[in-house]
């Protein structure tokens, strides 16, 4: 028997409200972003940059969300990435954030085909929301750290090395509060790489 359409539509409507066995919801991406306006005037350059994507040990080379509940332990936030690897992501907002400063002739990824003066070579070293205590119950704090390594294209050494790193307490311990406690601990590392570089590299 032929149900009418309208019965017809019911049907196909419940029909995909009901789980697919073995379907699990897609994680929800987050992302980053980089320095809009830094605090302090920036030297200015007319040299070209490379920005090598960092390196990372593999429990941050992931787009999983870290969080460490001891310096020996290392989990995840369930149902939840970032949009990138991590050390993907951070390479981006370094090229954007260097960009946005209006500070260098021209600033590419290592992928670019740029002919640069120079490189900048890091590695990512934290990257991850720290508990005190019980995850449920504690409110965390966020770790970024980064190193930076200045490497002159002409001489093949490095010129300059430093280490960038902030620790941002999340305002409470909701998830929305640890994402924007990671923009914020990121953007205070980004500020510190690219003024550092900037000053390190020959002036206009």
């Amino acid at each position: 028997m032929r149900l009418p359409l309208p019965a017809a539509a019911l049907a196909a409507l419940l029909a995909a409200c009901v789980p697919v066995p073995g379907f699990q919801e897609p994680p929800r991406l987050y992302t980053l972003t980089p320095v809009e306006t830094f605090s302090a005037p920036l030297a200015r350059t007319s040299e070209q940059l490379l920005i090598e994507a960092p390196s990372a040990p593999a429990g941050l080379d992931t787009a999983r969300i870290a969080l460490r509940t001891a310096p020996t332990n290392l989990d995840y936030f369930a149902n939840v990435n970032w949009t990138d690897r991590a050390p993907s992501m951070v390479q981006n907002l370094l090229v954007e954030s260097f960009e946005r400063s209006r500070a260098i002739r021209a600033v590419g990824r290592d992928t670019s085909g740029l002919r640069a003066d120079w490189v900048l070579r890091s590695e990512l070293r934290d990257f991850e929301a720290e508990y005190p205590g019980d995850p449920a119950r504690t409110v965390p704090s966020v770790r970024v750290a980064l190193n930076g390594k200045l490497i002159s294209s002409q001489r093949r050494s490095i010129e300059a090395s430093e280490t960038f790193e902030a620790v941002v307490p999340a305002r409470d311990a909701s998830f929305a509060a640890v994402i924007e406690a990671f923009d914020q601990a990121v953007e205070l590392v980004l500020q510190g790489a690219v003024s550092w570089t900037l000053g390190r590299l020959p002036r206009e």
